[in-house]
């Protein structure tokens, strides 16, 4: 019962961010043009890099929701290193995570996470960039087209075709590995306590760094609500490096995303860049632990006097917001398992029809092709002796009754 109280409060927490990176990827798709991407972020240099992370900073998106905004990215002809800067600056900052960090952790903290997301994201990209060359072509998890803006020129077909884009087919893509991982990462959140590393000797430098990873690359958590589990960080004595390495790799992985991730860019790309980012958050967890000690600042003095933790009451926004992307997730389910289901089972079936007025050979070679010329059709054997047709398939049997009479023969069905 409690890894299925785990499992809803996940689903609750991440529904609002994956349904804003629907919003954004379906409102890319209509306004901004694959070739205006690759102009910017499509080239193998530095620039589309910088671009890439400078665009990711400020926007409130967690990993959830930039998932399918860099999938977009990719599709469109973005360079990997574009699409890996942007994924590691986005998710670990935002205008309301920037706020709420100079709020609750100090002017320090809130200044060093932007500055940090922003490099480690050039850093990587680079890195990225440098390590897979363009020409291996990046994997997509979309079909190959839909009608974009190019094609939807009126106002109602801009609707539609943001609709099937964003929560048709980018869902239906998307949604047997978001709830794979939704699995993984309630598994691991019920099975790994919070605690695990309070109080323990390995508090900081690179042995409490390691724990903050440990902690925070499975685990779902966006770039805001990290910041109180920083805090307590601090408070229980971690040093300040420790707590940004958390608040680095916590927002910019989780396991439920990550296995999409794997799938849009590939294993390597996708290993690559988790390895990346664990080795530049530690690099700028060592650079704050120094710039506190340079500046002789104890950082509990910087921690907010208010020191709450979120409240376990989730508001209705996120209920409403789940329970309607819960009817969409459902949809999506029922059009890739369900639907497709009943559609195979009425392909295979068997369907047998009686067919008077054959009276050669000739005349079962004219009935068979008349039979599988008609769409649905995926075998047929017509039996001159018993004066049969036998069907395998979905077919349109008025059709094919209508046919067979037009040929001359009489059709009667079983």
């Amino acid at each position: 019962m409690e890894f299925l109280i785990i499992l809803i409060q996940l689903f609750v927490e991440m529904s609002p961010y994956i349904m804003l990176g629907l919003v954004f990827a379906g409102l890319l798709n209509l306004l901004i043009k694959k070739e205006t991407i690759s102009k910017h972020l499509g080239k193998q240099d530095n620039s589309s890099i910088i671009k890439a992370s400078l665009f990711g900073v400020p926007l409130p998106l967690c990993y959830c929701g930039v998932i399918p905004t860099s999938v977009y990215f990719a599709k469109s002809g973005a360079s990997k290193g574009a699409v890996i800067s942007f994924l590691t600056s986005t998710p670990q900052t935002g205008i309301d995570s920037i706020i709420a960090t100079y709020g609750m952790m100090g002017p320090i903290f809130a200044a060093f996470r932007p500055f940090a997301a922003l490099l480690m994201g050039i850093i990587n990209g680079s890195l990225i960039n440098k390590l897979f060359k363009q020409e291996e072509p990046t994997r997509t998890l979309f079909v190959e087209e839909y009608s974009t803006a190019e094609n939807a020129s009126s106002f109602k077909n801009k609707i539609i075709a943001f609709y099937k884009y964003s929560f048709v087919e980018f869902l239906d893509d998307i949604a047997p590995q978001f709830a794979l991982g939704l699995l993984i990462a309630a598994a691991i959140t019920y099975f790994i306590p919070d605690n695990l590393f309070s109080g323990s000797i390995i508090q900081d430098g690179l042995p409490g760094m390691l724990a903050a990873i440990l902690i925070g690359v499975p685990m779902y958590i966006c770039a805001t609500s990290a910041i109180p589990i920083a805090m307590s960080l601090i408070a229980k004595g971690f040093s300040p490096g420790v707590a940004f390495v958390f608040l680095a790799v916590g927002p910019a992985t989780n396991a439920a995303s990550f296995v999409i991730l794997m799938k849009v860019l590939g294993r390597k790309v996708a290993f690559s860049y988790l390895l990346l980012l664990i080795i530049t958050s530690i690099i700028f967890g060592y650079l704050l632990d120094y710039i506190f000690l340079a500046l002789d600042v104890n950082p509990l003095s910087q921690l907010s006097s208010i020191h709450h933790h979120h409240s376990s009451v989730i508001n209705s926004f996120y209920v409403i917001v789940s329970i309607v992307f819960f009817a969409f997730l459902s949809m999506s389910f029922y059009r890739l398992y369900i639907k497709k289901y009943f559609e195979k089972s009425k392909e295979n079936k068997m369907i047998i029809i009686k067919v008077k007025g054959m009276n050669c050979n000739h005349c079962v070679s004219n009935v068979t092709k008349i039979i599988q010329s008609v769409a649905g059709t995926s075998k047929v054997e017509v039996n001159l002796a018993t004066e049969t047709a036998i069907i395998e398939g979905n077919p349109n049997l008025a059709e094919i009754k209508r046919l067979i009479e037009e040929a001359g023969y009489r059709v009667e069905m079983e």
